[in-house]
């Protein structure tokens, strides 16, 4: 398979946040409802996904980054440096544009983050029912370290595997 060549990173801002959040439900609805229910996806949608819930996230010091293909926004992906490992919070791409190398450079271009942070690992969370994603993240090598249950409010967990992997 052959990489797209333009693609790009580019580092989002607090005024990004709405059209990060477009981005986002956009995304979650197609993906996330077969896997955890509409209610579920629209009560995360609204608390973890909003403008301003990214708004707050950036100025936790988390990094949303627009994954660009062209100039057409394609997906965007969240990292945190966590003074032990690098966390990959979040990591979202268009259904139309998987499967075509995006996310293979996408998590290439997060290991280098993670090295330029002199961070020796990514860890990252993944639904126990997102068995596509859970296999392309087995493929690029990254290990199950942990199953955590995490309760986010309103009767809703987050039911997820932990994963991790050593940046050589």
């Amino acid at each position: 398979m052959s990489l797209p060549e333009n693609l790009s990173f580019n580092l989002a801002v607090p005024q990004d946040s709405k059209e990060l959040s477009q981005l986002a439900q956009q995304i979650w609805r197609q993906h996330f409802t077969p896997v955890i229910g509409t209610e579920q996806v629209e009560y995360m949608l609204k608390n973890f996904q909003s403008s301003s819930a990214i708004e707050e996230f950036i100025a936790e010091g988390y990094e949303y980054y627009f994954i660009k293909l062209a100039d057409k926004s394609v997906g965007y992906l969240a990292i945190q440096n966590r003074k032990d490992h690098l966390h990959l919070s979040k990591f979202y791409i268009l259904e139309e544009f998987r499967g075509k190398g995006i996310g293979r450079q996408a998590f290439d271009f997060v290991t280098q983050r993670a090295k330029d942070m002199k961070l020796p690992t990514i860890r990252l969370v993944v639904n126990k029912d997102n068995s596509n994603t859970i296999t392309v993240y087995k493929k690029m090598g990254l290990k199950i370290i942990g199953s955590p249950v995490t309760d986010i409010g309103d009767g809703f967990v987050m039911d997820d595997y932990e994963f991790e992997m050593e940046i050589c």
